[in-house]
């Protein structure tokens, strides 16, 4: 999850230590997060509008790594 990490470089280095079946499970997570919290944000129900952005911004790292391992062979 983002929110765990205290930077995006601690997120980042999280997401590098990991395995592929992990990279698939914390995309899962986060895009059902990202799910509920647009419900949330569409009924005014969140403080932090920013957490969307957030959540995107991860997807899009995470795939990016994907990407990579699979540009190398992996």
């Amino acid at each position: 999850m983002p929110d765990s990490a205290r930077s995006t470089r601690d997120f980042l280095e999280q997401l590098r230590n990991s395995t592929d079946s992990e990279l698939e499970d914390r995309i899962a997570h986060i895009q059902e997060s990202l799910y509920n919290l647009r419900f949330r944000l569409a009924s005014g129900q969140i403080e932090d509008p920013k957490r969307v952005r957030k959540y995107r911004k991860a997807i899009a790292r995470i795939k990016t790594i994907q990407r990579e391992r699979a540009m190398q062979g992996r």
